[in-house]
């Protein structure tokens, strides 16, 4: 089973992208859109303090017809960020993606922000562990 840090050190960008609670919902869709992600952790100095993803714009701004110039990150985004550490399992945070309907865990260690994981991170890390399962037991019927 891969650990949060082989998933973090196979993904392609490993850059983390942030934005601050009084930036504009334009700024941080903007960004997201520029990024091609879904995601951005709020940091206030440093510290996360929260996360704003697409589907807060789509629930607490479209839907509710308010504007992107106005409306400010922290009056949208998840301020009870659930987190994990390098050394937890992709089963450990599947777990916790699912049971709390989460499609994207920031990791932090020693309170400093490693990297943001995504559902799609931990799929790709399951069909990873699958196919080295697949050829292992290849390999034992071959018996090599």
């Amino acid at each position: 089973m891969q650990t949060v840090a082989h998933i973090l050190n196979s993904k392609a960008n490993h850059a983390i992208y942030t934005i601050t609670p009084t930036a504009t919902v334009l700024e941080a869709i903007t960004l997201m859109a520029d990024k091609g992600i879904g995601a951005l952790i709020v940091t206030d100095k440093e510290k996360v303090v929260g996360i704003v993803s697409e589907r807060d714009y789509a629930r607490k701004v479209a839907l509710m017809e308010r504007s992107s110039y106005g409306t400010l990150v922290h009056e949208i985004m998840s301020d009870n960020v659930l987190s994990v550490t390098p050394q937890q399992t992709n089963e450990h945070c599947m777990i916790l993606m699912t049971s709390n309907r989460l499609r994207h865990l920031p990791v932090i260690d020693n309170d400093k922000l490693l990297g943001l994981i995504s559902i799609g991170d931990l799929v790709k890390g399951v069909i990873e562990d699958q196919k080295n399962l697949i050829e292992q037991l290849q390999s034992y019927i071959r018996g090599e």
